[in-house]
């Protein structure tokens, strides 16, 4: 078995740990917020409906979620989850 290269994983994890946000509960992150759904599916669930439940179209809006802060996902995601 070959041996893990610790450096690569921890640049792996590096490299996502900016969009953690996204797998946090909206209730933890909102306090407006009820559901204990992660923000990544309230948003993936608010594209779906309003994209006609398009998958193509709602990843390609979900894909800059992906490379934004935990605090531009924050405001972004505020803006359009809370009604």
């Amino acid at each position: 078995m070959a041996a893990i290269d610790e450096s690569k994983s921890l640049a792996l994890d590096k490299k996502f740990e900016h969009n953690a946000l996204l797998d946090k509960p909206m209730n933890k992150v909102f306090d407006w917020a009820k559901t204990d759904d992660p923000v990544r599916i309230a948003l993936w669930n608010n594209f779906m409906e309003n994209d006609d439940h398009d998958t193509m179209k709602t990843a390609d809006k979900m894909l800059p979620f992906l490379k934004m802060s935990d605090d531009d996902v924050k405001t972004k995601a505020e803006s359009l989850l809370k009604k």
